[in-house]
């Protein structure tokens, strides 16, 4: 199968061709949410970005299986090995079985990713539904000689494995650079070195989550998961794994480590990694408590939020920066991509309805390529969007009377927009139900003035002609005239 489809390689540091492992598949892997809490904008991103990939693959002519887990059991509250399990914790504090939490808030998660038009993965495994296969795959590590076992825990022996093969390829850092930089953690006297991490974890007396294993009763690391439910879902070796940048290290370097001392060779082809969402400089997460929950981005409900977001908003938000860029969280930026939204809704709603001619003043023949040029470059979707700007711009002109376009020309157009704006950026076009609900009341009203209008403008009335439209403006609504008669809309 041919294709241009250019994507920066983390672990190369440079853009490559995509060539996938097995002609006309491809396997992609995404790690998903530990899900002890609601989801915020730092989680939308790399859900959104992924799911433009998996659509664009798809649009390609690739058959994909997508595998985004969910980590419910050895996340641990400092990502290092010590401390509590987050989801135990929450447990814990709201006196709650481990798995309502996980069930509560992996509910609300789906809600969450359906309202952002996120397409559900291929697979979603869980890690505590494949403990067997992560005790097995530790067994192979043992046998490996690459990790040793602790006082009932099983630890990774990263300087050991370093002798063998390049640990920190993937982050560009080194062993001995870690052995500086890490603190003292409870728990590490049982480490041989401070860089080592677990593959299995002996449970504390008081630790409510924990499974029968040859060491001890306990639960497994928390970077082991993704390793053993990779390779279960997509074979030893497959194409892609993406993730948040903030996983790169320790998480995914760990996970490289694992599966070339399981396998004797790198599981995956190409690393893929988002930026991060930002408030005010910082990355935006649960455990620095500057997160937003999309429910209160949807809502409204949040301080720092002067008004709801549409998930629709979110999503244009996060698709108008490129997914390796960062994106600073403002109010203003939202609501600029409100606006911008709103255009662009506008537009595909008026291209709906142009009349086709005869002949046209127009060209479109070079838009499409244009679009697919932008997602062969990396998945560039801030130029994919000012290309249909470009494109809206013609729908303008000839629907004003400005311009005319054959029904070639139209039937392109439509094409473009249903291919790159809806199918593969997966923005919905229709009116969000709370906005179409809520113009309703209105309709009538504005119609019944906009008539006015219209009789004041034929008797050249133009000061009444104008003070309706400027009215109408300072109260939301955006009136055009075009050729034929006066459009209004919701501003």
């Amino acid at each position: 199968m041919e294709n241009n489809f250019s994507i920066y390689n983390t672990l190369t540091r440079t853009k490559q061709l995509f060539k996938p492992l097995h002609e006309g598949k491809v396997g992609m892997y995404v790690c998903g949410p530990t899900v002890y809490g609601d989801g915020h904008l730092g989680h939308a991103r790399p859900a959104i970005t992924f799911d433009v990939l998996f659509r664009y693959l798809r649009h390609l002519g690739y058959k994909v299986r997508y595998v985004r887990n969910i980590t419910d059991v050895g996340h641990l509250e400092h990502d290092a090995d010590d401390g509590e399990d987050k989801i135990a914790k929450k447990a814990r504090l709201e006196q709650l079985e481990p798995m309502e939490v996980v069930q509560h808030y992996l509910t609300r998660y789906h809600k969450a990713m359906e309202a952002l038009n996120v397409l559900p993965p291929s697979i979603e495994p869980h890690a505590s539904g494949h403990i067997i296969e992560q005790i097995e795959y530790i067994k192979k590590i043992l046998e490996s000689g690459y990790a040793y076992i602790s006082d009932g825990s099983v630890y990774f022996d990263v300087p050991k494995f370093n002798r063998d093969h390049p640990y920190g390829k993937l982050s560009g850092r080194n062993v001995d650079e870690l052995l500086s930089n890490t603190r003292e953690l409870d728990g590490q006297d049982q480490k041989h070195h401070p860089a080592d991490f677990a593959l299995w974890k002996k449970a504390a007396p008081e630790h409510i989550m924990h499974w029968p294993s040859p060491w001890s009763e306990g639960f497994p690391g928390w970077h082991l998961e993704c390793s053993t439910m990779g390779e279960k879902y997509l074979g030893e070796s497959f194409d892609i794994h993406g993730g948040g940048m903030d996983l790169m290290f320790p998480h995914h370097e760990c996970e490289i480590a694992q599966s070339v001392a399981h396998n004797g060779h790198d599981t995956v082809r190409y690393w893929m990694h988002n930026n991060m969402i930002t408030i005010n400089g910082k990355k935006m997460g649960k455990s620095l408590g500057n997160f937003i929950t999309l429910d209160e981005f949807f809502k409204g409900t949040h301080p720092l939020l002067e008004q709801p977001y549409s998930p629709m908003t979110i999503r244009f938000f996060i698709l108008q920066a490129h997914y390796r860029g960062t994106v600073d969280f403002s109010n203003e930026a939202l609501k600029a991509s409100e606006k911008a939204l709103g255009r662009m809704l506008e537009g595909y709603r008026r291209l709906q309805e142009l009349t086709p001619s005869e002949s046209s003043t127009i060209d479109v023949s070079d838009i499409r390529r244009k679009c697919y040029e932008a997602m062969d470059d990396d998945m560039n979707t801030p130029m994919v969007i000012a290309n249909l700007f470009d494109a809206l711009r013609l729908v303008n002109q000839v629907k004003d009377g400005h311009a005319t376009a054959t029904q070639a020309d139209i039937d392109e157009l439509k094409t473009v927009f249903d291919t790159f704006l809806v199918d593969i950026l997966g923005v919905r076009t229709e009116m969000a139900g709370d906005s179409a609900e809520a113009l309703k009341p209105f309709e009538g009203a504005v119609e019944l003035l906009l008539d006015v209008r219209a009789k004041a403008k034929a008797s050249k009335d133009w000061a009444t002609s104008d003070l309706i439209r400027d009215r109408l403006a300072a109260l939301g609504f955006t009136v055009k005239d075009t050729k034929d008669g006066a459009e209004w809309s919701l501003s």
